[in-house]
């Protein structure tokens, strides 16, 4: 595809754009320093001296200038670059996808655009330097017009100052002097430089793409807006490398082997880039040209009245500019409006013209000066006054714009009435409360240590956390209230965030300051024991006294028995005896006395093991009932070594030895058909009345009750207790009565 530089031009408008926008603020910012104190005796005087404060002032907006430009220029020029680049690959579109690969790939792309980037980027900013002091000249000109014309009695110092900016606004910043001694205005130049550099990034990178296929020979198209500059090489062949001058060369034919053609060659492209070809706004493209193949245009068209229109488009264009640029300066009312309503005769005459020439295009940008909020050099208000205008006539965003201090500010200006006041309170308390949650989740999740805060800061931050959150606060909540149960705890002290266990200490004395050695040390020790709330992974180096006191806060489903087998690892038990079996009674009797041993001296299990029972044997009794259950009970154990209810429980160990010893011996055939269809358990046969268990029971299980004899409960409290019950003898003779019928 052709590449001339007018594809890429627009790239530049942001460019302009930064000086249109950096010269209107600095002729802003003349118009308001020389319109304070217009009236006032020695103002002439007064302005020399405000130079310092101008200057500052410039410096900042062209301090901003450079930084911003440099950042664009090098977006630009790469930009401008990839463009040319992929206008050579596209006019390569007929070779195969390797070679385009390698031609790609071959050209060296950024150090081109850096190198391109840096000579614009000290070309434009090399003028910066002359910014400041033109600003200056410009301000001591007009105030030397303006003191001159009232001696003079043509006009008053009002007047004269806003005819006098009239003039410096039309001049504009002219910063610049090139080597033929034209003046450039800051944006004009600006935008000429880098739409040069846009423009030759766009064409070197087209030449590469062009070079690296082994082409040299390019050819220029025909315009019909052409210039008086680039009339001479319309539709010529140049080459991209090779010396200067008009001549004739043999080239290999583009499709045919073997075969050269003669080819006229106007000159180079550097030499005719030279000698003004494809200025700025220059429609000529240039294209691959092939020896034998590329046709040369038979006509030039020419339009030279198309030319002189886009010509005075662009007189248009500066023409708008400078009326926005008095306006910008103005001084008065009047003269603001005068310069508005020509830049409308301005823009009225530009849509007059464009119709007459339809083929124009308007380009908006063109007619922008830019323009900026401009510093005031009157004496700021106080800072408090200023807030609280702020919060009065702000909204609900207001306020959350505000920093700390400009709240504090319009808190304290006196100015505001209870409702304000008490919207700053509640933007405090929303800061703080946001700060806490910042703190309590620091990036989205919960501190690892919770031991820092108070109770009061975690009952802030807790409606504002997820469930997961939730839980690991009241674990932390769980804890410091078991610590505060602990004799010669301080709960004042475990509810403390560090901040105030800190804050307490700078003003303690020695016993309160044991008293908080104390809790840091145990906040330091849950911290390194309980990290982010769980136990450590890793137990074999935790100490013996250090797993002992854990275990009190070891309340995940868990770790209360990770910290108990690291124990036992340590300081493994002795190997407890061989159970005789709990089939049997006396091996039952036997084992209860290893335990006991074992246990020594701890109390009997069935003094504590009654604790955990679920089962209340009184409910449901009147407080009477229940007083005479009581004191049968304690009567019938004294009467007896066990208690009715120790007895029921070794019972039921007795049974459920029977019946794994039974299914084990019957292979598990313990029921009887007509026992398995109706779903019977077979527990029960080894409980109940002995009809019911023996009609039920399989064939196997009653030869097996020959040799091991069902027992009921009277029967083992009998042999338990040693005292002889008539429900024993009963239940015996139901049995061996049963057994004789077989």
């Amino acid at each position: 595809m052709p590449i001339h530089p007018g594809m890429v031009e627009d790239l530049s408008a942001g460019v302009r754009d930064l000086y249109a926008d950096a010269e209107a603020r600095l002729l802003g910012i003349v118009a308001r320093q020389l319109a304070a104190g217009l009236e006032a005796p020695g103002w002439a005087a007064a302005k020399l001296r405000d130079v310092q404060p101008l200057r500052r002032a410039a410096q900042g907006v062209v301090d901003a200038l450079g930084s911003a430009v440099q950042l664009e220029v090098f977006d630009v020029v790469a930009e401008a670059y990839n463009t040319g680049a992929q206008a050579g690959l596209v006019e390569l579109g007929a070779l195969s996808d390797v070679d385009r690969r390698r031609i790609a790939e071959s050209t060296p792309a950024t150090r081109a655009v850096d190198r391109i980037a840096h000579e614009t980027v000290e070309l434009v900013t090399q003028t910066h330097r002359g910014i400041l002091r033109g600003v200056e000249d410009g301000y001591r000109q007009v105030i030397s017009e303006v003191s001159a014309t009232p001696v003079l009695g043509i006009d008053t110092r009002r007047q004269a100052t806003q005819r006098a900016l009239e003039r410096f606004a039309d001049r504009g910043l002219r910063t610049f002097v090139d080597r033929s001694g034209r003046a450039w205005s800051m944006t004009a130049y600006g935008e000429m430089a880098v739409r040069t550099a846009v423009g030759r990034a766009a064409v070197e990178a087209h030449g590469d793409k062009l070079r690296a296929a082994g082409l040299s020979l390019v050819i220029v198209s025909n315009a019909p807006h052409e210039c008086p500059l680039c009339r001479p090489y319309e539709g010529e062949v140049l080459a991209l490398d090779g010396p200067d001058g008009a001549r004739t060369v043999e080239a290999e034919h583009a499709t045919e082997d073997d075969r050269t053609v003669r080819v006229h060659v106007a000159g180079s492209l550097d030499e005719a880039r030279r000698h003004g070809f494809q200025h700025p706004n220059c429609r000529h493209s240039v294209a691959a040209y092939l020896p034998g193949v590329t046709r040369r245009p038979v006509e030039h068209s020419t339009d030279p009245d198309g030319y002189e229109a886009t010509q005075k488009q662009r007189a248009i264009e500066r023409g708008i500019r400078k009326w926005k640029n008095r306006a910008a300066a103005a001084t008065t009312p009047e003269g603001k409006r005068a310069a508005e309503a020509r830049v409308r005769a301005w823009q009225k005459k530009q849509r007059d013209h464009l119709a007459a020439h339809p083929e124009l295009i308007r380009k908006r940008v063109r007619e922008q000066p830019g323009a900026g909020n401009l510093p005031t050099t009157a004496p700021a208000p106080p800072s408090r006054s200023v807030q609280a205008a702020r919060v009065r006539a702000g909204d609900e965003h207001t306020l959350p714009e505000l920093t700390d201090e400009q709240l504090a500010d319009a808190y304290g200006s006196r100015h505001l009435d209870d409702r304000d006041l008490r919207r700053i309170e509640a933007e405090a308390d929303r800061r703080d409360e946001q700060q806490l949650l910042d703190r309590v989740r620091p990036a989205g999740r919960l501190s690892e240590d919770l031991s820092q805060f108070s109770d009061d800061e975690l009952a802030r931050a807790y409606a504002h956390l997820p469930d997961a959150d939730m839980l690991r606060v009241m674990a932390e909540m769980d804890r410091r209230d078991l610590d505060a149960s602990l004799p010669g705890a301080r709960r004042d002290l475990i509810g403390m965030s560090d901040e105030q266990l800190a804050a307490r200490a700078r003003n303690a004395d020695e016993a309160e300051l044991a008293a908080l050695a104390a809790e840091a040390d145990r906040r330091q020790l849950l911290a390194a024991t309980f990290p982010a709330g769980r136990l450590v992974e890793d137990l074999s180096a935790v100490a013996d006294d250090v797993l002992g006191w854990a275990i009190r806060y070891a309340t995940r489903p868990g770790e209360a028995e990770r910290i108990a087998d690291e124990l036992d690892r340590r300081y493994p038990p002795a190997p407890l005896p061989e159970a005789a079996g709990a089939h049997t009674v006396e091996g039952q009797l036997a084992d209860r006395a290893a335990l006991d041993e074992a246990l020594a001296p701890a109390g009997d299990p069935d003094d504590w093991g009654a604790l955990a029972l679920d089962v209340d044997p009184y409910a449901g009794m009147s407080a009477t009932e229940r007083w005479i259950a009581e004191r049968e009970e304690a009567a019938e154990s004294a009467r007896a070594a066990y208690t009715r209810a120790q007895i029921r429980e070794m019972y039921r160990e007795y049974v459920w030895a029977q019946l794994l010893a039974a299914e084990e011996a019957t292979n598990g055939y313990l029921l009887n058909r007509a026992a398995r269809a109706a779903g019977v358990d077979p527990a029960s046969l080894f409980t109940g009345p002995a009809h019911v268990a023996y009609a039920r029971a399989s064939e196997d299980l009653i030869r097996w009750w020959q040799d091991h004899p069902r027992t009921t409960l009277a029967e083992y409290t009998e042999q338990i207790t040693g005292v002889r019950s008539e429900a024993a003898e009963t239940a015996r003779k139901s049995r061996t009565d049963r057994q004789n019928r077989l």
